[in-house]
């Protein structure tokens, strides 16, 4: 798993959000983003985590941040998600794991004695050209936005 760190340039990519629209690494270009990668839609931690970004997202606009999640769920199911909680930010389905794989967050993990590949949660803060300013490996899923900010 070849995570990218801070200095790396993000590759370009293009997925599509919970509502069929295609989205692009340079729909962003000039703004300040964050990608935030959860396992799975619906899950307790995934819930908390994209919640709790949903509350502060008028403080995070207001430090010129734009939000993508991003897990390997379907476009359906992104959208269920998102409908349930309302969250104003795009859901990446990235069920085919082209964004997931160009950022790295890939590989074994370990849940109650089992090891199994799938998708770490680690968020990205990527600055107005498109590099890595700060990767947050240690997500608090309650208090996420306070940890971007």
């Amino acid at each position: 798993m070849k995570t990218l760190k801070t200095g790396d340039k993000v590759p370009a990519f293009t997925a599509v959000d919970q509502d069929g629209n295609e989205i692009r690494l340079s729909d962003y270009e000039g703004k300040k983003l964050v990608v935030f990668f959860y396992p799975k839609a619906s899950t307790p931690g995934c819930t908390a985590e994209a919640c709790n970004l949903r509350d502060h997202y008028a403080a995070l606009q207001d430090a010129g941040y734009s939000l993508l999640g991003v897990s390997a769920d379907s476009q359906k199911r992104q959208k269920n998600f998102q409908t349930k909680y309302e969250f104003p930010f795009p859901l990446l389905a990235d069920e085919d794991r082209t964004v997931i794989n160009s950022f790295g967050v890939w590989g074994p993990k370990k849940f109650m004695g089992r090891e199994f590949d799938g998708i770490h949660r680690k968020t990205f803060i990527v600055d107005e050209s498109g590099v890595v300013e700060r990767v947050i490996d240690k997500v608090k899923t309650k208090d996420h936005a306070a940890q971007i900010l």
